[in-house]
């Protein structure tokens, strides 16, 4: 079995990058930690005294291309999953939603709405205002 030469350990705001090896006299795998990865500022650290390789920045910078693609795609589904709930909120509410519930999530859902709705109006006002300078 091939093993990939590199492994990622994702956490919230990149990964920690270890080498994989498997050519050592036990014939164990083996990870060595050689990078901290943050994809928010695109940021990469050597790991204590590790110097990186081309071949590790290479493989390390196509991770985190890929990552953020991933990320990205997951922040659209999210909002999609959203939709969804809000219909699916609207449906419980006009149809099976006691008072007392209602009562319970009346202004929280409102106030995020209300939120929501003014952001959303404002940034297709600035899209529509850069489409005309355009």
């Amino acid at each position: 079995m091939d093993l990939p030469k590199y492994y990622f350990r994702v956490r919230e705001n990149g990964a920690f990058v270890f080498r994989v090896d498997t050519e050592n006299r036990d014939r164990r795998i083996e990870m060595v930690q050689i990078a901290a990865v943050n994809i928010r500022n695109g940021e990469i650290k050597p790991q204590g005294d590790k110097v990186l390789t081309d071949a590790d920045l290479e493989q390390i910078k196509a991770w985190m291309a890929e990552r953020a693609e991933i990320l990205a795609r997951r922040d659209i589904d999210d909002i999609l999953r959203t939709v969804d709930h809000l219909n699916l909120t609207a449906h419980w509410a006009q149809t099976r939603a006691s008072e007392a519930q209602l009562e319970a999530v009346t202004d929280a859902l409102l106030l995020a709405m209300h939120d929501l709705r003014g952001v959303l109006v404002r940034k297709k006002a600035e899209r529509l205002m850069k489409d005309r300078k355009d």
